[in-house]
């Protein structure tokens, strides 16, 4: 553990806070009034259990950073409740849990390359590639002379996921998804 000033923590970071436990930070805001104390309010999630919290520091109080190791794991497949991945070097399989993966779950596909962020050998957090191709299932027809670019229509991803296509995307046709929001990135070119 190193420690480190309130100010100097970054989105990503994992600290352990007072309680013991390990938390993530989602985002850090130093503010610097023109009077009075600077201070540091930090979004954070704990590991654990996945509960958010936002604390307030004087920007020169000292946090424990802890260090966590990332490595690349490739997807493999879902058991139940478990999400089973492998280390591609040493062949080694490590599963997450479904609480764990969270939205991401109907992302992964299979050979899907995944990154996995260990503390003291323990999984704590994942992270998958931010945009993917999938097909569409199914959508609505085209309607002939729909040319406004900002209507959508509803369509059923092969990951069974909805999301809003522009009105020319038909079945069958692949897309491009961000799989922060499920959202239509751009028709995909192969």
């Amino acid at each position: 553990m190193v420690k480190i000033i309130a100010s100097g923590v970054r989105k990503g970071n994992v600290i352990e806070h007072e309680d013991g436990k390990l938390y993530v930070v989602l985002k850090a805001e130093s503010m610097h009034p023109g009077k009075g104390t600077p201070t540091t309010t930090i979004d954070m999630r704990r590991i654990s259990d996945g509960i958010k919290t936002v604390v307030r520091y004087k920007t020169v109080d000292t946090l424990e950073r802890a260090f966590v190791e990332t490595i690349m794991h490739t997807y493999l497949y879902q058991d139940g409740e478990q999400y089973v991945f492998m280390n591609p070097e040493s062949f080694e399989q490590i599963s997450l849990s479904s609480d764990m993966v969270g939205d991401f779950a109907p992302y992964l596909q299979e050979g899907m390359e995944c990154q996995i962020a260990l503390f003291n050998g323990s999984p704590i957090s994942i992270e998958i590639p931010q945009r993917i191709v999938l097909e569409i299932v199914e959508t609505e027809p085209a309607i002939k002379n729909q040319t406004a670019s900002s209507s959508f229509k509803p369509a059923l991803l092969s990951n069974g996921v909805r999301t809003m296509v522009p009105p020319h995307i038909v079945s069958g046709t692949r897309i491009v998804v961000a799989t922060e929001d499920g959202s239509y990135v751009e028709r995909a070119k192969d």
